[in-house]
């Protein structure tokens, strides 16, 4: 099994992203088979693959807006994920009870805020996803709002998309602590975070008819 679980990894990390890219539209040929198209203003970051946890094949595409000091303004982060083969038992588990439709896709819905002092996981697609922004010269700023789309491909649940939509917080007025629960703008989040869905449900554009 070992044997077994190396190579996967291997293979998957010497292919590269299976994904392509042509400027604001990303382009899939499986697992979903779908367009996404987001904003022309949009600024392409790049694309990382790798097996996530040593569970998952993950590949991940940023895209980020900014304003003239490369400050990320919105962030549109997409990731195609799927548990490996040798972890049959392993399944996604979404408890969220929100849902939307795009593109005639059901996706679970969740929201929060985050702070550039949040603790990142080691080898998370957090981790990836940043090291990728700033790499390229872009600065995460010190409070975001994010919206979680995830789409579960099938009923076995070991495929997934994923779409995060963040927003720099400061044009709110408020830090990320104070949006959070027992924070002192906290019964504010409702109308804030219902405003921040309806622009990522506007902005991003998925369709499965072009393949």
């Amino acid at each position: 099994m070992a044997v077994v679980f190396g190579a996967y990894c291997l293979a998957a990390e010497a292919a590269g992203p299976e994904r392509t890219v042509e400027n604001n539209v990303i382009i899939s040929e499986r697992d979903p088979k779908v367009w996404i198209e987001l904003p022309k203003s949009v600024k392409y970051v790049g694309a990382d693959r790798w097996v996530l946890y040593d569970i998952a094949d993950c590949e991940l595409h940023p895209f980020v807006e900014t304003d003239s000091q490369q400050n990320v303004q919105r962030l549109y982060w997409v990731q195609f994920e799927g548990y490996l083969p040798t972890k049959p038992e392993l399944k996604h588990q979404y408890d969220s009870p929100r849902h939307t439709t795009i593109g005639g896709l059901d996706f679970y819905v969740d929201t929060w805020t985050g702070a550039n002092g949040d603790k990142v996981t080691a080898g998370s697609d957090t981790e990836h996803i940043e090291t990728l922004i700033r790499v390229k010269g872009y600065k995460i700023q010190a409070g975001m709002m994010y919206v979680r789309l995830v789409h579960l491909l099938d009923e076995q649940k070991r495929r997934e998309l994923m779409i995060i939509y963040g927003e720099n917080l400061a044009p709110t007025g408020f830090a990320a602590a104070d949006l959070k629960k027992g924070g002192k703008a906290y019964d504010q989040w409702p109308a804030i975070e219902k405003s921040l869905v309806e622009r990522a449900e506007k902005k991003i554009k998925i369709e499965t008819a072009k393949l």
